[in-house]
Parts: C-alpha cells; structure tokens; sequence
C-alpha cells in the first residue's frame, strides 16, 4: 500500500543582495564603495539621533571620495544601500530584529526585516562586491567567556570573509586582550592606523597593542590585496580617537563597570548585551558617549572612503 503523499509546499529561495541605484552603478563602473551596517542605527543609537546620524555616516564616506552602502534585510530582501524612506524605517522602527549571520537565512526564508551586524554586514558586502567597510567597534570575547562562551559571530565571519573593516577597536564593554587572541587565532589581519596601540572604542588606547600599523590609505588597501592573494580572510584597520576626542578614561572605567553590574542584576545576557550597555552608558555619561560614538564613527566612515578610493586605484 503507497503512502500517502502530500503537497511539497512552496520554498522561498534567499534572495541576492539587492543594491541601490546609487551602489549599482558605481559598482558597475568600477567606482568605491563603502559598506555601513545598520544595526549601529537600529539598536546602537537613541532616536531620534539616529537618523541624524545616519546621514552624516554615509556623508562621511562620501567626503572620504566614496558611494556610501548601508546594509539591511527588509521584507526578506537585503539591500545594500537604503533610500532616505528605507533609513526612515530603520532608524524608527523599535521592534527592528538584530540580525547576525546565523539569523540571514531566517529573516531571508520568511520574509521578515531587520538590521545587520558587523557579521552580517561584512557577508552581505562582500556578496555585492564590496570590499571596504566602515563600523564603530568590532564584536568579540565577552569578559567572563570562559563561563560563557560568549564570543561575537564577528571573529568567525571575519576569518573567512574577504572585506577590510575600519573599526575604533572592540567595543569596551568585552575581553580586549582575548578577543585580539582570538583574531590571531583565526589568522585575521589587524592592523593599527598610524600606531601599535590598538583602541578601546570610546578611549584611544585599550591597554593592548598590535604587531603591524600602515600609515595611509594605500598602505591599507595594499594589506587587504595581499592577503586576498593569499587566502580567505579579512583584515581589521583600528583607527583610535585621538586623545582629546576620546571619553574621559576615568569616566569611562567609571561608568563601563556601572552598566556591567547592572546588566547582570537584571539578568541580562547574550545579544542583548550590548544594547542594554550601552543605553546605560549613554543615561549614566550624559550623553557623552553617544557623542563620542558618533565621532569615532565618521571618523572610521571618512577613512573607510579614502581606503575605499585606493583599492579602486589598485586595481586600474
């Protein structure tokens, strides 16, 4: 006796990256283009400052000479450059899903939006043929991981995913020290922007160092070349604040410490980290660390342009 058969229902295949007009044809002419995430804006800034924000990020990567890419998953569609309508949305939409790499494929296969990560950004870039990307601070080791396991997709994506990102170091609130073990573990290449000393995000100077620095943009987008002559892989450029940008170091330890503890009182954990920590910093500093964030972020966003233009220039 046959079994009885069912109807296949229908399977929705995850769609390719979707670029802008803008993106697309300065892709297609050969032109540079910088890669932005969205979830900086989505979860990592306060609105309405946000969209403000928004702006000024992808204006700095047009004064650093290039066509600005920020990157988010709506209606199941990634598209890679947004619409003054499209940043509108995330920016204002509280409920916006936190997508990292292993969240693509759902959000793809069921339709659903949400901003993308450093991980999820950098894969979506480069499957549009964008090698440059410009964030704020690098995900890693979770302080206390050795408990946890609590480590960022980021280092993962990054071990295998051909894109240079331009970064102000991780963010402060992880393991510095173990997450620079962890790259080198997983063979990135990090590389500081006219110093050895490798930044912690709101403050110039982590504690940490690195073993390379170039000291322009062509030196940059010659790194990123080589290694992808060599192998799979990205590079990592830390461009710290300089010293009278940064946040307060003494405030900064200060008020870290205050959103940590506060974080694991109410149980906090997670993906949900970092938010929550960094809304706290903002209320606890007032303010000073969003102004500090924004800054270091078009700051990265400038360079990333400049990097952007010499790739382009290497390859002519």
């Amino acid at each position: 006796m046959p079994f009885p058969t069912t109807a296949t229902p229908a399977v929705r295949t995850a769609p390719a990256p979707v670029p802008s007009p803008e993106v697309a044809e300065a892709l297609a002419a050969g032109r540079p283009v910088v890669a932005l995430e969205s979830t900086l804006l989505a979860h990592g800034l306060p609105r309405p400052d946000n969209r403000s924000a928004a702006d000024e990020v992808e204006a700095a990567v047009r004064a650093g000479g290039a066509v600005p890419a920020t990157i988010a998953v709506l209606d199941g569609a990634p598209h890679v450059g947004l619409t003054a309508e499209q940043l509108d949305r995330v920016c204002a939409d509280p409920d916006l899903a936190k997508l990292a790499v292993r969240d693509l494929p759902v959000a793809l296969a069921l339709g659903r939006s949400g901003a993308t990560t450093v991980s999820s950004t950098a894969l979506l870039a480069a499957a549009a043929g964008i090698g440059v990307f410009a964030t704020g601070g690098l995900g890693g080791v979770h302080r206390e991981a050795a408990d946890t396991f609590d480590e960022s997709a980021d280092l993962t994506t990054l071990s295998r995913t051909p894109v240079l990102v331009v970064c102000a170091g991780v963010k402060s609130i992880l393991d510095v020290p173990a997450t620079l073990e962890r790259l080198e573990s997983l063979s990135v290449t990090v590389v500081g922007y006219r110093t050895t000393t490798f930044p912690g995000f709101y403050v110039a100077d982590s504690g940490s160092t690195v073993d390379w620095a170039v000291s322009s943009p062509e030196e940059a987008a010659a790194v990123l070349a080589a290694r992808r002559g060599l192998a799979p892989g990205g590079v990592l450029v830390a461009n710290p604040l300089p010293d009278h940008e940064q946040l307060d170091p003494a405030l900064h330890d200060r008020v870290i410490g205050d959103a940590l503890a506060a974080a694991a009182r109410v149980g906090v954990h997670g993906k949900a980290v970092t938010p929550f920590v960094l809304d706290h910093l903002h209320r606890a500093s007032e303010g000073a660390t969003l102004a500090v964030n924004v800054r270091l972020v078009l700051r990265n966003a400038e360079l990333a342009g400049r990097i952007a233009v010499a790739l382009v220039a290497l390859s002519c």
